[in-house]
């Protein structure tokens, strides 16, 4: 069972009736958990890097007919800020290619059932879902985008790992406060179940 998950509560009356039938789907498997979106944005599909929020996601990003490369970043992330240049220009570079697509998404702000985003900046090429772990230069994205969304053995990412170790303590604390924030709601859902499996206890007794 996925305790990571979170379910919202059915609008109207609690009854124990609607609160068994919320703790067995919970238990069950088939509640619908509850991720974070925002709108979708008038504009979104405007520019050469496309803007993905919750609501989209799936429509865009696992589309069979294209090639989408994803940077799912936080706004404080230094990381993120850094790639931001270049990411805009591997939109230039591709906007007249019909089958790729450059996006982009705030993972603090927009969930997707099927992922679970941990650090940032995360790209993802869809819909085959590879994690790219290259250098995060135009010329290596653009190859990989170029060869299909494949990675060249010899491509490793070890330049930016080590400038991520060089910038990690001054960027610990944020990126700790910002994990609590990505985690709070998360953290509560051990409980839930556990509330749950005793409340749906308690109703069975009581029937």
């Amino acid at each position: 069972m996925d305790t990571g998950k979170k379910f919202n509560i059915a609008a109207g009356d609690l009854t124990a009736d609607s609160l068994r039938q919320m703790c067995q789907e919970v238990v069950d498997g088939t509640a619908k958990p509850y991720l974070r979106t925002e709108e979708i944005p008038e504009d979104w599909n405007k520019g050469p890097v496309k803007v993905l929020v919750g609501k989209n996601f799936e429509s865009v990003a696992l589309d069979p007919t294209k090639n989408v490369f994803v940077e799912f970043y936080a706004p404080w992330c230094g990381h993120c800020k850094e790639l931001t240049p270049i990411w805009d220009q591997l939109g230039e570079k591709y906007a007249d290619h019909d089958d790729i697509i450059i996006a982009k998404m705030d993972a603090t702000a927009n969930e997707v059932e099927s992922l679970d985003i941990r650090g940032f900046p995360t790209l993802k090429y869809f819909p085959t879902v590879v994690d790219y772990t290259g250098k995060r230069d135009l010329e290596t994205m653009s190859k990989f985008l170029d060869d299909g969304g494949v990675l060249p053995k010899e491509e490793s990412d070890e330049e930016e790992d080590d400038e991520d170790e060089d910038e990690e303590d001054e960027e610990e604390d944020k990126e700790d406060d910002d994990d609590l924030k990505l985690s709070e709601i998360s953290r509560l859902s051990v409980p839930l179940l556990t509330t749950c499996l005793l409340m749906l206890l308690f109703c069975n007794l009581s029937t």
